[in-house]
């Protein structure tokens, strides 16, 4: 092959070319058999881009990724993802197509940087003020877009790797405990709703089974009438009844399976828990209530409003936000020196406080396991842990107000 070189008498590779304009240009076949060409200003420019190019070859990146956007990579995702629940896959559109996309989604995915991410990142952080539960969301959809994008052969690492990790230590952002209620601060709660002189009588059943079950706000509000058996006193979680608020698709029920196989349990009732049941019962009964509801074949539903509709998640913590307002004012009015007061919490606290107590209780582990549903081990171990040692720290610190009062005793 004959030789050829620039203007300036330089060797030019195989490939490579000199413009009339001056411009440099080379070509080259992807292995799909494809021509393609890349022009730089000068030799040394085109050469650092062969390199690139080379490089990208022997690490097995895409030579046609050049123009591919992250959106472009989103919807490939999307067409190839597989194994998530139908809510969780909306929930995960929606975070990107609302957050991500108008943002960082035109970028291409070859130029896109970690530190594009981590200014995204802190804009969502610092301007937007979103929760770290919605920044925990964004991450795992993003993460695996980009997973994708490594698969696939677009980009050689995922630069999101660790990346909220980074973020929580930057802005000392940390998990956010969840808070159980105390015995009295219990006590009050129930016996506030047990009352037939307030508004909120009504809900007592439905708040008292998830304070004595443990079950997750779905799988409550998704039980119909065959799922229990007051005779055999067990509850059946077999499925969980989810609400969506999308702005693509509005608001809707589903109904589907739990998460996992241990999700699929039963559940044995507390005295209290099948006396709440037959109350609910009764009430419907007296008030000729009967549920109107059917979702995806599914219908009977245990607990439903004053409309024969369903009950879900949000209606459920905006009540409790009444609740705990007029039961605190009626504490207030009582002047009582040192009332007990009810914290701010939701449905999720309700659950929380049914494992504070079981391991109050002293209740083997695994049984604790069963009954919330936990598929790992470790999860119900770092409930435990963290209860326990609020256990511990609280039986120290009446150690030690025996210990100083005894001390004050002898004094005098």
């Amino acid at each position: 092959m004959e030789k050829r070189y620039d203007k300036k008498h330089r060797l030019l590779k195989t490939g490579e070319s000199e413009r009339p304009d001056g411009y440099f240009q080379y070509r080259y076949t992807d292995k799909k058999g494809k021509r393609h060409t890349i022009t730089a200003g000068t030799l040394e420019e085109l050469r650092k881009r062969e390199e690139r190019i080379a490089r990208d070859k022997s690490d097995g990146i895409r030579t046609d990724a050049q123009n591919v956007t992250l959106d472009d990579i989103f919807e490939l995702w999307g067409r190839l993802k597989r194994g998530l629940k139908e809510n969780t896959y909306q929930n995960y559109c929606y975070m990107y197509r609302n957050f991500v996309s108008p943002e960082i989604g035109m970028l291409r995915i070859t130029t896109l940087k970690r530190s594009d991410l981590k200014a995204f990142y802190n804009s969502l952080v610092d301007e937007r003020r979103l929760k770290i539960a919605t920044m925990d969301n964004i991450h795992t959809v993003l993460h695996q877009v980009l997973t994708v994008a490594v698969e696939d052969g677009y980009i050689r690492m995922n630069i999101s790797d660790n990346l909220l990790k980074e973020l929580k230590q930057s802005h000392n952002i940390g998990r956010e405990r969840k808070k159980a209620l105390t015995v009295p601060e219990q006590e009050l709660f129930l016996n506030f709703l047990r009352r037939e002189d307030t508004p909120y009588h009504h809900w007592y059943p439905i708040f008292s089974i998830m304070t004595n079950t443990g079950m997750r706000v779905g799988a409550i509000t998704g039980l119909r009438w065959q799922d229990i058996d007051l005779e055999k006193e067990i509850i059946e979680v077999n499925h969980t009844l989810v609400y969506y608020d999308h702005v693509e698709g509005g608001c809707y029920f589903s109904v589907h399976t739990p998460k996992t196989k241990a999700g699929n349990r039963t559940i044995p009732m507390l005295e209290d828990v099948k006396e709440a049941f037959m109350e609910e019962k009764h009430y419907q009964e007296l008030n000729g209530l009967k549920c109107n509801a059917a979702v995806d074949g599914y219908t009977d539903f245990i607990f439903i409003n004053r409309f024969g509709n369903l009950q879900h998640q949000g209606t459920l913590n905006k009540a409790l936000r009444r609740i705990i307002r007029d039961c605190n004012d009626l504490q207030f009015a009582r002047k009582e020196k040192n009332p007990v007061l009810l914290p701010r919490f939701t449905c999720h606290s309700l659950r929380h406080t049914f494992t504070t107590r079981l391991v109050e209780a002293g209740v083997n582990l695994k049984v604790i396991q069963d009954t919330l549903g936990h598929k790992d081990f470790s999860t119900t171990m770092d409930v435990y842990t963290d209860v326990t040692n609020e256990l511990k720290q609280r039986e120290f610190g009446n150690l030690q107000e025996k210990m100083s009062k005894g001390k004050q005793a002898k004094k005098e």
